[in-house]
């Protein structure tokens, strides 16, 4: 069974509104946020640490990117001595499989990494498109490196994978929130990580349910811990963004268990760049006769449509 701290019930993804109603009964008000930085910064680190101790089991497998969240994930197993393995995808010459690579060989974590062909993500790309039953490019690029590392977990007989999902909300981490945050307007950063968090049933938390569950994927999500959110909510947003850095507090936090500032300060790339799948299916799309990426992926969807209704 998927578990999705808050979503999943008896096995199954609940409604949206209970979605929104768990999230809003966390809100807090802007007023009286953590000022205390270095407070705020031991709170985090504490909360993190306990929220993956709730998570773990004898043998578990790390959704890896090399970026701040699945390494600061993958340093505490490790310090925790945690029986664990890391698994990055991509395509040839990926960012992610470079800096994962790196990332594994300072702090000596066992590492797999696969370098997908065109043809294997192509064939990884039907069966999301199929899963999702959508060829929207974010939900397809992005479900297909959840997809692929989900399958080489599996087939190292690790069906439990921990995830970073929930950390760019909590902790201010997209475009969004630097638009909110323009002129100063930390309350209005502060309402847009709420609305984020609210919206990620239909964005992204419906997407990877969906694929753990086709795979037989149990994903754990420690940044979507109810009382880490509620902590990484108190703290004022002027420690999380300004106009050179995102997630700052996040990042120091990480510093501060150990994690050295070259690896905690990587600039953040969604997993679709950092996978280089975006690259792949728009080399597919010309190898397929299509001038336009979505058009490929309407293609792929309306043949996985017929398929199904033969």
């Amino acid at each position: 069974m998927t578990k999705i701290l808050g979503i999943v019930k008896e096995g199954r993804l609940i409604p949206e509104e209970l979605w929104a109603r768990f999230v809003s009964s966390l809100e807090n008000n802007f007023e009286n946020l953590e000022t205390n930085k270095e407070r705020a910064k031991r709170e985090l680190a504490e909360s993190i640490i306990q929220a993956i101790k709730r998570r773990v089991m004898p043998k578990f497998g790390i959704f890896f990117s090399g970026g701040v969240d699945s390494s600061l994930i993958a340093l505490i197993s490790k310090q925790l001595k945690l029986n664990f393995t890391c698994y990055t995808v991509g395509i040839e010459n990926a960012d992610d499989i470079q800096w994962a690579q790196r990332v594994a060989s300072e702090y000596g974590f066992n590492l797999k990494s696969k370098i997908l062909s065109l043809e294997e993500l192509e064939i990884i790309l039907k069966n999301v498109i199929k899963i999702l039953n959508d060829s929207d490019i974010v939900k397809a690029s992005v479900g297909s490196v959840l997809y692929a590392a989900g399958k080489s977990a599996l087939a190292d007989n690790n069906n439990i994978l921990f995830g970073g999902l929930g950390s760019e909300e909590i902790f201010a981490g997209y475009e969004r929130h630097e638009t909110a945050l323009q002129n100063n307007n930390f309350e209005a950063l502060h309402k847009e990580c709420w609305s984020g968090l609210k919206s990620m049933w239909k964005r992204d938390l419906t997407r990877d349910f969906a694929i753990a569950k086709n795979l037989g994927l149990d994903l754990r999500t420690p940044f979507l811990d109810k009382d880490l959110i509620k902590i990484a909510m108190n703290v004022h947003p002027m420690f999380k963004l300004d106009k050179e850095n995102k997630k700052i507090i996040l990042r120091e936090v990480a510093e501060f268990i150990g994690l050295k500032k070259e690896f905690a300060w990587r600039k953040k790339q969604a997993a679709q760049y950092g996978s280089d799948f975006v690259n792949g299916i728009d080399k597919l799309a010309r190898k397929n006769g299509f001038k336009m990426k979505k058009d490929y992926l309407q293609s792929l969807l309306a043949k996985s449509q017929n398929f199904t209704h033969v």
